[in-house]
């Protein structure tokens, strides 16, 4: 699928609220009116605020050394703490709060789930087409409620109150909201400025109004999962960095627990709150990814809703949500190196699309106007989501193409011929990268300007990218055989997969604390690891000595890089620790020849000593020089580019034996420009 450009997006946010202002034009938001915080939690602190501010000002920001904290960066104003006290409010009875609409959800009905009924099971179509469905498309029967939400397609819905540890939920619920008090409101906001615009599974305008409503029959897994995510930019907010973190682990355990229990009755809040789990940097769970894998099927994501009886707001939200999933099972795939779940042919969600980004008709039609710094970031964070799933559709060709068992026993057959059969197979794939890359839009290229002191989040986008050609280019070295009396064609496999390796390495080192410190999606954490990996594959894989010493230096740099990054990134420090690891195995590989040795030995007087490599990526000096022609060059500022030599790779499509000769054509995305 190659997914377009989404158009401006339409503002959102609820109510009116009350105005904002910003103190001496700085760039920190301000908000009026009283105080979040009461006056029994205010801590003790000799600074002064001034009384109308929201937020504390410094405007001396001292400089930092990489070893110290680093500084936090600017949010958008907040939005839920500008309107809800910090206590959170008394959960009312169901009956005095307006919900408006859930009854008429599919998946956010308050008291029951529901359950596809697919062709093959003991409820025949055929049959059910008999029954009598009221003016809602649902008929009562013995076993619970049919309902019918087109032509062909049918549910099940079953009572909560009959699964098991339904009244345990409350409990849980007051639990989290204990846990966090009184800082639930200011930490939604952080969830939602930071964390929502890039990974939009949330219809933030209805949970929102819920919230500011009283409210409070959230899934307590989900709730718990948005303080989580929101927690790791705590020290952003002034107010909340003053205090002590709450406890991180016992929140955690409660989510995991609730989480488990809403799998017997599963809703869409269910599959959110899974998701939002998994994207902490820590969280490493296959197998909490096929159990989302199978509820969604369960919830009907699989299948395409545009023709459903239900709210439009709530057909766009599962498609998010379903696209969402998608990409959980195929990055885990590629990250753990094991089969995915979804496949192609039961897989039928429509490409996503702006309309399915609309928050209108949710029953609460009272609206705050969007600034216009939050349409932008609103804007860019959905055209990065759209492209991360044709991104993502990219990388799964990838992995069903070169990494299946039925792929590696086609390789391991072919014998002498499979990086020939390899290549073969590589070059529409490749197209379709390069076709990607080409029609990248411009706001989430690394290069499209920024407001200042805000985060971005497109570098989890070109990461994934490299990751995905990465993982193209590993399987054709893993094929190369260097006793091939085709050196010709050794080399430029070998040569293309070099470029890759500096292009990846040299984005990751221009990466700004605004990158660093955004939201970055789960994979990033191996993302960033299998750019090590396969600076390690080409050292081990070598042919001569002052080709594994390039290497060799290259992985020194980068861990360098990754170190320093750390710092502001902590998730990085996993990259490191996998570095180091290679670093070690490679201690027992055998010493390479020299050029001049092979030469020599081929009665062939030896070539003039090669040229060494100097790296712009950090500290560790080497002798003078400069990178070789197929290097990057990098000047701040300028847009990530590659300069090609002549000989560097130019594809698959020629007469030798790897199918790769000098050619004059247009770049392919095997030799396409770097990440922008």
């Amino acid at each position: 699928m190659q997914t377009s450009a989404l158009v401006p997006a339409m503002p959102v946010w609820s109510r009116r609220c009350r105005h904002v202002r910003t103190c001496d034009r700085s760039t920190f938001p301000i908000r009026l009116g009283r105080r979040v915080a009461p006056a029994v939690c205010r801590p003790q602190t000799s600074s002064s605020r001034d009384a109308s501010c929201g937020f504390s000002i410094n405007a001396n920001v001292a400089c930092r050394s990489v070893d110290a904290e680093p500084p936090p960066l600017a949010l958008s104003t907040p939005t839920i703490t500008a309107t809800a006290p910090s206590p959170p409010p008394p959960q009312l009875p169901l009956a005095s709060i307006h919900l408006p609409q859930l009854g008429e959800t599919l998946g956010l009905q308050r008291r029951q789930h529901s359950r596809y009924i697919g062709l093959s099971s003991p409820y025949d179509s055929l049959l059910i087409g008999l029954s009598q469905f009221d003016t809602r498309n649902e008929s009562a029967f013995d076993l619970g409620t049919l309902r019918r939400v087109n032509d062909h397609e049918c549910f099940i819905m079953l009572p909560d109150e009959n699964t098991q540890d339904y009244t345990s939920e409350a409990e849980a619920l007051s639990q989290v909201e204990q846990l966090i008090h009184p800082h639930g409101p200011a930490l939604l906001d952080l969830y939602f400025q930071v964390v929502h615009p890039n990974f939009p599974i949330i219809q933030k305008h209805l949970f929102i109004e819920r919230y500011r409503n009283g409210d409070r029959s959230f899934s307590p897994a989900l709730l718990a999962g948005m303080y989580i995510l929101a927690l790791n930019w705590w020290s952003f907010n002034p107010n909340l960095a003053k205090y002590s973190k709450p406890d991180v682990a016992r929140l955690e355990a409660i989510a995991m627990k609730s989480l488990t229990v809403a799998m017997e009755r599963p809703k869409l809040s269910t599959v959110q709150a899974g998701l939002l789990l998994l994207q902490r940097p820590e969280a490493d769970s296959w197998s909490l990814t096929t159990q989302l894998v199978a509820i969604g099927q369960e919830l009907g994501l699989h299948l395409d809703c545009t023709s459903w009886s239900i709210p439009l707001w709530e057909r766009g939200l599962r498609k998010r949500i379903a696209w969402a999933l998608y990409m959980q099972d195929k990055w885990s795939s590629l990250i753990h190196g094991r089969p995915s779940h979804i496949f192609n042919a039961n897989w039928a969600v429509k490409p996503i699309s702006e309309e399915d980004f609309n928050e209108d008709g949710d029953g609460y039609e009272t609206r705050r106007d969007e600034t216009e710094d939050e349409q932008e970031e609103n804007h860019r964070g959905r055209v990065l989501f759209a492209q991360m799933i044709g991104l993502t559709q990219i990388m799964a060709e990838v992995m069903d193409t070169f990494y299946t068992q039925v792929a590696i026993h086609d390789f391991a057959n072919a014998g002498r011929k499979s990086t020939e059969l390899i290549l073969a197979r590589a070059k529409p794939v490749q197209i379709k990268l390069r076709q990607w890359h080409e029609k990248l839009p411009a706001e989430v290229k690394m290069h499209a300007p920024l407001s200042k002191n805000k985060l971005n989040s497109v570098g989890y986008l070109h990461l994934a990218y490299f990751a995905t050609e990465i993982t193209l280019h590993r399987r054709i070295v893993q094929s190369l055989d260097s006793t091939n009396p085709d050196t010709y064609g050794l080399f430029m496999c070998r040569n293309a997969a070099k470029t890759r390796l500096i292009s990846a390495m040299d984005f990751v080192n221009r990466l700004k604390p605004e990158h660093l410190q955004g939201f970055w999606y789960f994979a990033s954490k191996v993302n960033f690891t299998l750019i090590g990996t396969f600076g390690s594959l080409l050292w081990a894989t070598a042919p001569a000595k002052e080709e594994a010493e390039f290497y060799k230096l290259r992985l020194r740099e980068y861990r360098w890089t990754l170190s320093v990054s750390s710092k502001r990134a902590d998730f990085l420090e996993y990259a490191v620790s996998m570095l180091d690891a290679s670093r070690a195995m490679l201690n027992n590989l055998a010493e390479k020849p020299s050029l001049a040795e092979q030469i020599s030995n081929a009665g062939v007087p030896p070539a003039a000593p090669p040229r060494m490599y100097q790296s712009s990526m950090g500290p560790p000096q080497y002798p003078s020089g400069g990178y070789s022609p197929e290097d990057t060059n990098m000047v701040d500022g300028d847009e990530l580019e590659r300069r090609i030599s002549g000989d560097s790779f130019q594809g698959f499509n020629d007469g030798s034996q790897f199918g790769s000769q000098p050619s004059s054509r247009p770049q392919t995305a095997g030799n396409s420009p770097r990440s922008q």
